[in-house]
């Protein structure tokens, strides 16, 4: 009598068995670096890992694997920011993003694999030369802005997990004060994290192999927490700020040309 093994474990087992320890340490010191950033800077998770995890592992894994790592690391910092959220001023961003987020999803799924990661480069690239630059944008009083701004967040979420520059430059738009502004992506993207790991579990996206690669995420996730928390305040936070800026200048590009 023999007994039926899926596919899906068969590719664990392979993995564990011949050796695929490298790839998965480089998934390890990738999340610690990008969750050290996120820590210090209060941005770049997914900015910083995305990048670098799609030229480890691939685009259709790296997304899935990024969303669990995010909510992961985002539930231990909402204890951080729990006092400044405010999710009633995020409610129609959350709304529209909802909405995109299973659009971006099958994006990921349905388009080819380097096209995906071209546009990747340029959201990376252009929210880098943006944020460095400072450009000064117009005032939006309308809110009813946020359905778009928030649309567009949803869709990069599914596809990418970047879902923070449309967000942001709403922010800056509607002139949010700083503890405000802090507060609501912190609000927002807690909301948009739960919906973003619901639209991949229904589409199919968290294999075996995305499960392993984020067993090897967790030790980088509680080590980047740890010493971001120790740093925090200790470096220059603007120069820290450029520093991450360029360097994702410098990822967006690589992706861009290949």
């Amino acid at each position: 009598m023999t007994t039926a093994v899926s596919p899906e474990a068969a590719v664990f087992c392979a993995y564990l068995l011949n050796g695929y320890n490298p790839p998965l340490m480089v998934v390890t010191l990738i999340v610690f670096f990008a969750i050290f950033v996120q820590a210090v800077s209060g941005f770049g998770l997914a900015l910083v890992s995305m990048p670098l995890l799609v030229s480890a592992i691939g685009v259709t894994t790296a997304t899935p694997l990024v969303a669990l790592v995010g909510l992961t690391a985002e539930i231990f910092l909402l204890r951080r920011y729990w006092q400044a959220l405010n999710f009633a001023a995020v409610k129609r961003l959350s709304i529209a993003s909802v909405i995109g987020i299973p659009l971006g999803v099958y994006v990921l799924r349905a388009v080819d694999g380097r096209i995906v990661t071209l546009i990747l480069g340029v959201v990376v690239t252009g929210y880098a030369l943006y944020a460095l630059f400072g450009p000064h944008l117009p005032q939006l009083r309308q809110p009813g802005w946020a359905y778009g701004f928030g649309f567009l967040g949803g869709v990069l979420s599914g596809a990418y997990n970047t879902s923070g520059p449309p967000v942001i430059i709403y922010g800056t738009c509607r002139r949010w004060e700083p503890a405000t502004f802090k507060g609501n992506l912190q609000a927002y993207f807690f909301i948009n994290s739960l919906f973003t790991l619901t639209a991949h579990t229904l589409s199919g996206n968290f294999t075996a192999v995305v499960w392993l690669d984020y067993l090897w995420a967790l030790p980088g996730i509680g080590l980047g927490l740890l010493l971001g928390r120790w740093v925090d305040g200790r470096l220059p936070p603007d120069k820290f700020r450029q520093a991450v800026l360029l360097l994702l200048i410098l990822l967006g590009i690589r992706l861009i040309v290949g």
